[in-house]
């Protein structure tokens, strides 16, 4: 390497202020200041609640029934295979219904091992799986983690109202 190669950076020269990191500590001070007098936001919880942000919260999971009130789903197994916790388990049997092969004889999420990351709800081909706002689990002992098709189905009746959101539509784009 040549010497006309190497760059030489002068260090910039710098105030007393600045070595004494004066503005830093003004700065944070200000800051300090401008959030101690501005409106708190504490919540007496269990009281009151914070309203949630339903775009992103992601929760406890159900599973949704068909216009025939049917289970809709088709035991494909996605959901299972693409879980990274592997907290979903599903036994499938021949379905007694003509218009499908399969559904779920057995169908168990361990939601105390649940990441709730939503790929089992991306993965399902029929939309049966889905996530809910629902974030409050009671429970005594870990058995009642367990959430089974009865416990999803009771989950999709109380949360039937509660519509998935859906990003907009933007005009102009296709």
């Amino acid at each position: 390497m040549d010497d006309k190669d190497i760059i030489t950076i002068a260090e910039p020269k710098l105030t007393t202020g600045q070595r004494m990191y004066l503005s830093a500590v003004v700065g944070g001070m200000i800051t300090t200041i401008r959030h101690f007098f501005s409106r708190k936001i504490t919540v007496r919880y269990p009281e009151k609640r914070r309203p949630l942000y339903v775009k992103n919260h992601r929760a406890f999971h159900r599973l949704n029934r068909d216009t025939q009130g049917r289970i809709k789903c088709v035991a494909c197994m996605m959901c299972e295979t693409v879980c990274p916790a592997r907290c979903i388990a599903i036994k499938a049997a021949p379905a007694p219904w003509p218009d499908r092969e399969k559904h779920p004889e057995t169908f168990v999420i361990d939601e105390l091992r649940c990441i709730y990351c939503g790929m089992c709800e991306e993965a399902c081909p029929v939309a049966a799986i889905e996530l809910t706002p629902v974030f409050e689990p009671v429970s005594a002992t870990r058995e009642e983690m367990m959430y089974d098709i009865d416990k999803l189905l009771v989950l999709f009746d109380a949360t039937v109202e509660i519509k998935p959101y859906k990003e907009p539509k933007i005009v102009g784009y296709d």
